[in-house]
């Protein structure tokens, strides 16, 4: 309550303060490369990777140094993996969803989704962001028969180096109510699982226009999926 309060109060400068940070904030771009392939050799593993700008690569300059790439480099040191990128900078929720509604039919084991970011940004409820999630989970399990989704959580925007205060502690306020929902909507859900990756975000670890992660943390992140997709595909 005292959050939201604060929003209703704030409001004013938190408006001009969004303002000014897409002006001064630079536009950095998708990273390059391929985003489909097979890797590996062994027990084929289908994988999905969906999102938004972080799941495209910005903040490093190729995919195989994004999170597809860290993903898949991990996982192939014991499956051979057929891979698929879908993001695109900007994506919210709703998206996605119809971004993926477009894509013909197919089957994969396990997605890694990332999202939340955008939605943060914009003036969707948390009850409706939940909302669409939920949507998201039931397209990926008819249109793709996905068994094991992996959300991850929302990145803790009160950390973020290019948000100047107070924007910078009411985004991260919101980002853990967010949060909050997700893991709540993870845990009734056994063909889901949260990525939780418990760090600081180190500024000489963020790329260069402070929002995005660089190089470390996509390295941390892919990981850590790569760990809890092959713990279900072992069983």
């Amino acid at each position: 309550m005292f959050h939201y309060l604060m929003l209703i109060l704030l409001a004013p400068l938190l408006v001009l303060q969004g303002r000014y940070v897409r002006r001064v904030t630079p536009l950095l771009p998708e990273a390059a490369g391929g985003r489909d392939g097979t890797l590996g050799e062994g027990k084929r593993l289908r994988v999905l990777v969906v999102g938004d700008s972080a799941a495209a690569g910005v903040g490093v300059e190729t995919q195989s140094q994004a999170l597809s790439g860290c993903l898949t480099r991990e996982l192939a040191r014991q499956y051979r993996v057929d891979w698929l990128l879908v993001a695109q900078s900007g994506n919210k929720t709703e998206d996605l969803i119809q971004t993926l509604k477009l894509l013909d039919p197919c089957e994969f084991d396990a997605v890694l989704i990332s999202l939340g970011v955008n939605d943060v940004l914009s003036p969707l409820r948390v009850s409706r962001w939940i909302e669409q999630q939920s949507i998201l989970i039931k397209l990926l399990k008819t249109q793709f028969a996905v068994k094991h989704i992996l959300l991850t959580r929302v990145p803790p925007m009160n950390q973020f180096p290019a948000l100047p205060q107070p924007l910078r502690w009411c985004l991260g306020q919101r980002a853990k109510a967010f949060n909050t929902r997700l893991a709540m909507l993870s845990l009734g859900d056994d063909d889901c699982e949260l990525v939780n990756i418990e760090q600081t975000l180190e500024r000489e670890d963020m790329a260069a226009d402070g929002f995005h992660p660089g190089g470390k943390i996509y390295q941390v992140w892919g990981e850590s999926a790569a760990n809890l997709i092959a713990q279900r595909a072992d069983l």
